[in-house]
């Protein structure tokens, strides 16, 4: 029962690791047949080269931009940058005025409008909806027909905001010109303003402001759900405000539930678009929205970065574009590649001095945790677009210690428990047992780490602390799903239990000569271990003599005098005897 129990747990998870390894190549295999991604994981602006971007602020008449607009325009573009996929930006300043924003790759037309969307973020109520173009000139209405307020207006829903002259500006407005000119119609938080939504062709009158874009603590995309909770197939926006806008939204919606037609509306709109006009369905009191409609997941997701990074305090402009060529260049990569094999070459060669063939077992380890993070990161340049640095090659080569190190604690949990007597297949189990705790231990402080690193640094150092925590995860993975599983097969093969003097697990080399335990009890390594091996292995057994602890020489010394003792008392009665 205690053999087939570990055998049947180091087989299952022999083959979990084939089904992960299996499957992450399988969709590897089909991304490439398909033409989506490459084999090889995407590179970052140091290795690759890319584009760089310099935008120019977009102001009215004389008006200076003050450094600490610019310092928050370059913190939300570096959001932007970052949450659209793309790793290893550098955005900085120029001249004190513009931005320049540098990244791998070419830009998309998603990253671009994110770069460049920079109004204020507004939740303002719809008040009337008309046909995306300007109305033509006989279907207009006569002066006796047009609108005139009767009153001041009682809230922002209110028609008495539409004036003669605004129902004539919403007639002649061209949604097509207006959003190619990028033009805002009205920045006034306190007046009507006339803008477009190109998802549905609909032009709006909008009410004054009713909710700030600032008071949006967090944005994300997902299924969208019913009221009982099931998934209905689509995508939906899932939008969370602080405690002061979710007072200011509690009030709109409760307004808004019992009005009809476009008045059920409210509109979110940036850099004076509509990125989304929803209907209000119920009164949201908890400050927490979900805005669902005909999105795409890319859409739903687009929509979740814009609400979730917000709009820019100044608005910019493309001033160039130009191509450029990696920083460090392919002879970097190849130096650092070179860094990696000798370091590589390093641990191979001290595993199998100091662990003879069970060296070997630490090799392919390293080398299913290599497969492991090469699949990791190509597929996380496909689906996120993670660019790999020089830095994140650097925090692979780093990880190449730290794994080999898990494999020495287990390992040398196993011979200490060979040196307490017990065979080779206890002393697996045992020695996973305790082994572990330290195992999960040091990748847990290595994980938290890289965090840590992750969050407050940017720059090429996140690519440093994001490959470290990768590679932490894949060598628990590998330990736990290939190393100990498969000590757990080789235990139970003669070479291995036998205590083969090339297996590394070799009695002499252990230091398992018989050593005084006290109370006359003498330990031995097991049944099968070698009595004697004469003056061949008079260098093992020295080399075993020196890994000794303190505790265990101390120990022996002791024994010797013993019977140095005991052999005088000996001499000494006999020499009596015969007198």
């Amino acid at each position: 029962m205690t053999t087939s129990g570990p055998l049947r747990h180091a087989r299952r998870a022999l083959i979990w690791l084939c089904i992960l390894v299996v499957g992450l190549l399988g969709v590897l295999v089909s991304g490439v047949a398909t033409g989506q991604t490459g084999a090889g994981p995407k590179l970052a602006l140091d290795l690759e080269g890319g584009t760089q971007m310099i935008l120019a602020p977009r102001v009215d008449g004389g008006e200076s931009i003050s450094q600490e607009q610019l310092q928050q325009a370059v913190e939300i573009i570096r959001q932007r940058v970052d949450g659209s996929g793309v790793a290893e930006a550098e955005i900085s300043t120029q001249s004190g005025s513009n931005v320049v924003v540098s990244m791998p790759g070419t830009p998309d037309s998603k990253t671009r409008e994110l770069i460049q969307a920079s109004a204020n973020m507004e939740f303002r109520p719809v008040i009337m909806a008309g046909s995306f173009g300007a109305t033509p000139e006989d279907q207009r209405l006569s002066d006796d027909e047009l609108p005139e307020p009767t009153a001041e207006p009682e809230n922002a829903s209110d028609t008495n905001w539409i004036t003669a002259d605004l129902y004539r500006e919403f007639e002649a407005y061209d949604c097509e010109a207006a959003l190619e000119e990028r033009s805002i119609e009205s920045s006034d938080p306190d007046a009507p303003a006339i803008a477009c939504d190109p998802s549905t062709m609909v032009k709006y009158i909008l009410g004054p402001v009713e909710v700030d874009g600032d008071h949006i603590s967090d944005a994300t995309h997902g299924p969208a759900r019913n009221s009982q909770g099931f998934q209905t197939g689509g995508w939906a926006v899932q939008l969370s405000f602080d405690s002061v806008g979710s007072e200011e939204f509690s009030e709109v919606t409760s307004r808004l539930v019992t009005m009809q037609g476009a008045q059920n509306q409210f509109a979110i709109v940036l850099d004076g678009q509509i990125v989304s006009a929803p209907t209000a369905n119920v009164p949201i009191a908890d400050g927490n929205a979900e805005i669902t409609g005909n999105f795409t997941e890319l859409s739903a997701q687009q929509l979740a970065e814009q609400l979730k990074y917000g709009a820019l305090p100044i608005s910019f402009d493309i001033q160039s574009e130009q191509q450029i060529s990696a920083t460090l260049g392919a002879n970097q990569l190849q130096m650092g590649l070179i860094a990696g094999i000798i370091g590589l070459a390093l641990v191979a060669v001290y595993s199998l001095f100091q662990y003879r063939t069970l060296g070997f077992l630490t090799l392919a380890s390293l080398v299913v945790a290599g497969i492991l993070t090469y699949l990791a990161l190509v597929l996380l340049g496909w689906s996120a677009n993670y660019r790999l640095s020089l830095a994140g090659i650097a925090g692979i080569i780093v990880a190449i210690g730290l794994t080999a190190d898990s494999f020495i604690v287990y390992f040398e949990r196993i011979r200490d428990e060979l040196r307490d007597g017990r065979n080779l297949t206890t002393a697996v189990e045992t020695g996973w047992m305790r082994a572990r705790r330290t195992i999960i231990a040091s990748k847990a402080v290595n994980l938290l780490a890289s965090i840590v690193l992750y969050i407050m640094a940017v720059g090429n150092v996140r690519g440093f602390a994001f490959t470290l925590g990768l590679t932490a995860i894949a060598d628990l993975i590998v330990v736990f799903l290939f190393t100990h599983p498969l000590l757990q097969l080789l235990a139970r093969t003669r070479f291995f239990a036998s205590g083969h003097r090339l297996s590394g697990l070799d009695p002499s080399l252990l230091g398992v000569e018989p050593l005084y335990k006290g109370a006359g009890k003498v330990r031995q390594f097991s049944p099968t271990a070698p009595a004697a091996r004469g003056k061949k292995n008079s260098v093992s057994s020295g080399e075993a003599g020196r890994r000794l602890t303190i505790a265990e020489r101390r120990r022996a010394e002791e024994l010797k005098e013993a019977e140095t003792d005991n052999d005088k008392s000996g001499v000494a009665t006999k020499e009596d005897d015969n007198a």
